[in-house]
């Protein structure tokens, strides 16, 4: 049985045997049992390579952090998870880039992305925007189902098959689009 340490696009951890491109955390997420017991522990929602200095560890061991899982890297940022500042050093710091226009340390980086994700009842913010108006690798959804922005078309999540309509207005699940 699939343990629930997926990550989806709109943050919910489920269970699913399909093998994820990253991981991340969220901080101890799960009970002595493996099972999952809060939604999040931390503020700092961080996604990292499968593999980084050789480092390996057992999934869920108690008082340790939770590994999540996620399909790929616009799931994670989806989800509202941002990059490793020391196993994906680069993308942490083209992503810190993009969020302001000077340096930001990653503890400020962490507590406006968490003050961005989450409505006051604990459910992932969404916002409206035209289609037109979102770059590549921006999420989407549609009654309720993930959709990936690329090349100005969507596909659909998890196994990006091309969608044949295309909408005006869509609910993003990002933090990146007041």
């Amino acid at each position: 049985m699939p343990r629930q340490n997926r990550v989806d696009p709109f943050g919910n951890l489920i269970a699913d045997p399909a093998r994820g491109t990253l991981f991340g955390n969220r901080g101890v997420l799960h009970a002595a049992d493996g099972t999952i017991v809060r939604h999040h522990a931390l503020r700092r929602w961080i996604y990292c390579r499968l593999e980084f200095k050789g480092r390996k560890r057992q999934l869920l061991q108690p008082g340790r952090y939770t590994e999540l899982f996620f399909l790929d890297e616009a799931t994670a940022l989806a989800a509202g998870h941002r990059p490793c500042a020391e196993c994906m050093r680069g993308r942490f710091n083209e992503f810190r880039a993009a969020w302001s226009a000077g340096p930001v340390a990653a503890t400020d980086l962490d507590a406006a992305l968490h003050a961005e994700r989450l409505t006051t009842d604990g459910k992932q913010a969404t916002w409206r925007s035209p289609l037109g108006d979102l770059p590549d690798g921006a999420m989407v959804a549609i009654d309720g189902t993930p959709h990936l922005i690329r090349a100005g078309a969507h596909a659909i999540i998890p196994d990006y098959r091309d969608l044949a309509a295309v909408l005006e207005r869509f609910r993003i699940p990002t933090a990146d689009h007041p």
